[in-house]
């Protein structure tokens, strides 16, 4: 069985979403700032049909939240303002299970990504994935709020922050709303590149 892991870009000041975010601003105002790293690199640009690119630790990085994953954790709000700008052919290519209240059949895109609404809730959703992704990772891909719920229940086994030198300045913020106790985090990868360090995080067991 693989794990479960969130990648997510992060503002200096924590926000992974700038403000507004929707359907009109789905990363938030200002929030394309947070992924303008990866716009030139080589793995970003196959995945948009265009040749070239950078490579470098940062592609290397990206590749894995790529290759790695089997299978797609989302919320029903990501889902929401995501449709629209991912158009026919999202960039998953693999099983998404949405959590949301709304029930309704299956989606099929083109390219292999199929979005599954699930209404049992976030751990079902997760058991589904799971089962899906077989031997290869579960990828946590937001928003904040589900994000903040698998920290809480002690369901992420990695967490990845590509920690942009940005101020958001307001919008979703990732750390709030994770529980009342100490949680400790440690630091197995750091990489740093002029326009974005990457973190990458396991959490501690709790004391005996």
């Amino acid at each position: 069985m693989g794990e479960v892991i969130a990648r997510l870009a992060m503002s200096l000041d924590g926000y992974i979403a700038g403000p507004r975010s929707g359907r009109e601003y789905p990363l938030g105002v200002g929030g394309e700032r947070l992924h303008s790293w990866v716009y030139g690199l080589r793995t970003f640009r196959r995945m948009q049909g265009m040749a070239g690119g950078a490579g470098g630790p940062d592609d290397e990085l990206l590749a894995e939240h790529v290759e790695r994953p089997g299978a797609v954790v989302m919320g029903h709000g990501m889902y929401i303002t995501g449709e629209i700008p991912w158009g026919d052919e999202p960039p998953f290519h693999l099983p998404v299970y949405v959590v949301t209240h709304h029930p309704r059949g299956s989606v099929v895109k083109e390219g292999g990504t199929v979005f599954h609404f699930v209404t049992e809730g976030p751990e079902r959703a997760l058991e589904l994935a799971r089962e899906a992704a077989g031997d290869k990772d579960v990828s946590l891909a937001g928003g904040a709020d589900l994000v903040q719920q698998f920290i809480r229940d002690d369901w992420l086994d990695e967490l990845v922050l590509h920690v942009v030198p940005v101020l958001a300045c307001g919008g979703r913020r990732l750390f709030d709303n994770v529980g009342d106790e100490h949680i400790e985090w440690r630091k197995t990868q750091v990489v740093d590149s002029p326009e974005v360090t990457h973190i990458r995080l396991r959490r501690q067991p709790e004391s005996v």
